[in-house]
């Protein structure tokens, strides 16, 4: 698996809190907003496993 650039342009307040936030855990900004993606895409797919696990069992009972 490679890896590819993102660039985003965020407003001075958003960065300010993001800093302080990663400061907060000894990250920097940019480890903090990866680490903060990769969570949320992690619960969006284990909701949807859970979601699609539910209908599976719905289905035979």
């Amino acid at each position: 698996m490679g890896s590819t650039v993102l660039s985003l342009r965020i407003d001075g307040e958003l960065h300010d809190r993001l800093r302080d936030r990663a400061a907060r855990r000894g990250m920097s900004v940019q480890d903090y907003v990866v680490r903060t993606l990769i969570r949320d895409d992690f619960d969006e797919r284990f909701k949807t496993a859970v979601d699609e696990t539910e209908k599976f069992y719905d289905g035979i009972a």
